[in-house]
């Protein structure tokens, strides 16, 4: 064929070469687009507004369930790094995320502590202020952190609070207010706290910082055997199947816990203690009593017989903070306790099939030079309850 000017071409060599260049158009038409896409997709992240990224890190904060969620979370970009140290975010950490094991223990975690605890977060303010009080040494510092978390509405902090009260913990015996721990159990029980309800029972039974009444306080046990009961049928999926094959079974579940007062059922629902009271059983579990990480006043030296003891309960893991300060059992004079609720506790879960009366294995050891181990050495003797 030929053009106007009369050269010639081949009408074949186009029809070749055609597709070869629509494959180039199109390929390099796509990558445009995807680079253009790409950048879109940066430029609306970065666009985002700072208030809607802080308002996501505090719901994932709030129902992080590890330490390790809220971290991968923040370590995502430079971006989630710095807002995750917006105090909004740090506010509502959930109590599993700030639960640190004594294992764990270091100063980034108590930076990261006291960083949550600036920020208003009630569970890093009680959960700080029992390391800094009992493991640490620092006794202001602690009742301090507790006392915030207990203004905030914290029921754990107040009962801690009532046993600082009721034992003097950090001072001296003098330095003990019975009618300040029986107020601060009654704001802890009012908020749903088994323990401080429990405690203020025995208090009213005992007249222990308040007017004695024996009718009131059993009736105040009682609410504990069955906010105990309550919470062991929901969280015991075991006890569920165990209970709803048969109405007999269920009732003598009801009747064996009230007499009890609640003792079989904390052994079922309490199973997991709270992540305060589980550092310090493993903090002085790998420690000696009395070894504060921090410069502190150091411990009463250590008197034939003993030094300083924890509370025999398992899941309590308190220890004392002068010489005889916890009640001891005035019948074998071996367990002592931080409050009547601990020891209400361990008598059905263990003591009771190994509290031996102490004159019994004195007579078989002949003699005891030292008259007041039977009546039960300390600040004072709690006798066994009678169930």
């Amino acid at each position: 064929m030929k053009t106007r000017r009369g050269a010639c071409y081949s009408c074949h060599e186009p029809a070749a070469e055609a597709p070869e260049m629509h494959r180039r158009k199109r390929r390099r038409t796509a990558m445009e687009a995807a680079g253009c896409a790409g950048a879109a997709v940066g430029d609306l992240f970065e666009d985002l507004p700072d208030d809607l990224l802080v308002s996501i890190l505090a719901d994932v904060a709030a129902s992080a369930r590890s330490p390790a969620d809220l971290a991968g979370a923040i370590m995502t970009c430079k971006r989630f790094r710095e807002l995750g140290q917006n105090k909004v975010v740090l506010a509502k950490v959930s109590p599993r995320c700030l639960a640190v094991r004594a294992k764990s223990w270091s100063d980034s975690a108590h930076r990261f502590l006291q960083r949550c605890a600036d920020a208003g977060n009630l569970d890093a303010c009680y959960l700080l202020g029992m390391i800094r009080f009992y493991c640490l040494g620092s006794r202001g510092s602690g009742a301090a952190l507790m006392a915030a978390a207990a203004v905030g509405g914290h029921r754990e902090a107040l009962y801690s609070l009532a046993v600082i009260q009721f034992n003097g913990s950090g001072g001296s015996k003098d330095d003990r207010d019975l009618r300040a721990g029986a107020a601060l159990c009654a704001r802890a029980a009012s908020l749903g706290h088994v323990d401080a309800l429990r405690e203020l029972g025995h208090c009213l039974q005992d007249g222990y910082g308040v007017r004695r009444s024996l009718l009131d306080g059993r009736r105040l046990l009682i609410q504990a055997n069955a906010r105990e009961l309550a919470a062991a049928v929901t969280t015991s999926a075991s006890l569920l199947r165990a209970t709803a094959g048969s109405v007999k079974a269920t009732r003598r579940q009801h009747s064996c816990l009230l007499s009890d007062f609640g003792c079989r059922a904390a052994a079922a629902a309490a199973g997991e203690a709270h992540a305060a009271n589980r550092f310090l059983v493993e903090w002085f579990a790998s420690r000696p009593l009395g070894a504060e990480s921090s410069p502190a006043p150091a411990p009463a030296p250590a008197e034939e017989g003993g030094g300083l003891r924890l509370c025999s309960h398992a899941l309590c893991g308190r220890p004392e903070t002068r010489r005889h300060e916890f009640r001891r059992c005035s019948v074998c004079g071996v367990v002592n306790y931080c409050s009547r609720a601990c020891q209400a506790l361990h008598w059905k879960m263990a003591h009771k099939a190994e509290c031996t009366p102490m004159d019994r294995w004195l007579d078989g050891a002949n003699a005891n030079p030292n008259p007041n181990a039977v009546a039960g050495v300390g600040d004072a003797a709690v006798a066994a309850p009678a169930l």
